[in-house]
């Protein structure tokens, strides 16, 4: 289902909106961006909706890195997102401890989940300094890697008196999201069935610094 979900949606991008490779900005070469926030205002969320229990999991442990070019987004993307995988809470205790323990994420053996992008499929120009695109990576979880497509809006936001309250320097914000199947990872509903869904969307709203 996730599969023909994307199929639809990579469809749907390539016979609708502005075609482009990256941002209707000047090239400055591939630039790197940090997306590690000390602040800790990076956040991704994973939303479970089962037959007895809907659940929603946050963390605010997430960092990276990414590269690309302005002009040229689509050829030059690279990078990686990165998840703390002890610090996934969702609000009760207990099942944050069993989200922990061997039979699901393992979090003592894998204590880190990875997005590595390989490759851009799609680059939509929104505005200037805003675009929309699709990708595929490595998804990374419980010492399994699975690609993984994901749609991601990008804005880059060149410094001005209302970004440096958030931090110093030109940023990029990006909100990504992805659905995947625990089942891809090893992970099995037998322990609780119906209580969490085989199915997990995720959402994960970055920001961070051009590198100097």
């Amino acid at each position: 289902m996730v599969k023909v979900l994307f199929t639809l949606i990579l469809f749907l991008y390539l016979v609708t909106g502005i075609n482009a490779q990256g941002f209707n900005l000047p090239s400055k070469g591939v630039q790197v961006f940090n997306l590690k926030d000390s602040k800790s205002r990076n956040q991704a969320t994973f939303y479970s909706e089962a037959r007895f229990e809907n659940i929603t999991g946050l963390t605010n442990d997430v960092f990276g890195e990414v590269s690309f070019d302005l002009k040229d987004v689509k050829s030059t993307l690279k990078g990686e997102i990165l998840v703390s995988t002890s610090s996934i809470k969702t609000g009760i205790e207990k099942r944050d401890e069993h989200l922990r323990s061997v039979s699901w994420l393992n979090s003592e053996k894998y204590p880190t989940i990875i997005y590595k992008i390989k490759e851009v499929e799609r680059v939509d120009l929104i505005e200037d300094n805003q675009i929309k695109i699709v990708l595929l990576g490595e998804f990374s979880l419980r010492g399994k890697t699975k690609l993984v497509y994901a749609s991601a809006t990008i804005k880059y936001l060149l410094e001005n008196e209302v970004t440096k309250t958030l931090m110093p320097g030109n940023l990029i914000s990006i909100v990504a999201r992805f659905d995947l199947n625990l089942s891809d990872f090893g992970i099995s509903n037998s322990m609780i069935p119906n209580r969490v869904s085989d199915n997990i969307q995720i959402v994960a709203n970055l920001v961070g610094p051009e590198s100097k």
